[in-house]
């Protein structure tokens, strides 16, 4: 739980000190912006506060690996949803704006997180988890889109590496094998979840993993 205010701190720290003119700049989601990724953040965030009161009684369904489903087909930004996110992020118009309601909700959720118990089990997308294990489904979520909102701002700073390497190995845990040592965390996230394509050299050193590629998590 400590890694999910520490990677969610460093992605509201990065939003937060982005210039006005980042927020026009492509994000690394097919068809945003970053101010639409940043808009999609405060819809998570409000995620994260509902979910944490939303008790359950049943037993837990799934778990922090578990948590995510892997989609046949990468997102084309043309899903209604995704298409809603971007209307949102323009009505915002200027990014002081939306950096203060995402810096308002965002702060909201990690005081949210602080004081949950781990073991309280809570419901969402009609699952049910303990608070713990959902809080550490978030933090490959907020790992992903750090990279995702520095895909293209080579002056913004990267996600935490605790955050990086625990995303790696639940990545791995939901690929069901290994990525090649060789292979950086960042870049086995990258590769992994298609942000970007593998090299030549990479794709021979994947082997049979390299089919089940990329892994759109959802």
């Amino acid at each position: 739980m400590d890694l999910f205010s520490q990677t969610w701190t460093a992605l509201r720290t990065a939003v937060a000190e982005l210039p006005d003119e980042d927020f026009v700049q492509p994000s690394g989601c097919t068809g945003w912006l970053v101010r639409d990724l940043v808009c999609h953040l405060v819809i998570d965030a409000q995620d994260v506060l509902i979910t944490l009161v939303t008790p359950a009684d049943a037993e837990p369904t799934r778990d922090a690996v578990t948590y995510w489903d892997v989609a046949e087909t990468p997102p084309t930004g043309e899903d209604p949803l995704d298409a809603l996110i971007v209307r949102l992020a323009a009505a915002y118009e200027e990014p002081r704006l939306l950096k203060f309601h995402f810096d308002d909700v965002g702060s909201a959720a990690d005081r949210a997180a602080e004081v949950a118990d781990p073991g309280l089990r809570v419901g969402t997308r009609d699952e049910v988890l303990t608070a713990g294990d959902y809080l550490s489904a978030y933090v490959l979520e907020w790992t992903l889109h750090h990279l995702d909102l520095v895909a293209h701002l080579p002056d913004a700073s990267d996600p935490p590496a605790e955050g990086i390497a625990r995303s790696r190995e639940m990545l791995e845990k939901i690929a069901g094998t290994a990525f090649p040592a060789s292979f950086s965390d960042k870049d086995a996230l990258l590769v992994g979840t298609g942000r970007r394509a593998p090299t030549h050299e990479e794709k021979a050193e994947l082997g049979e993993l390299a089919a089940k590629l990329p892994l759109v998590l959802g």
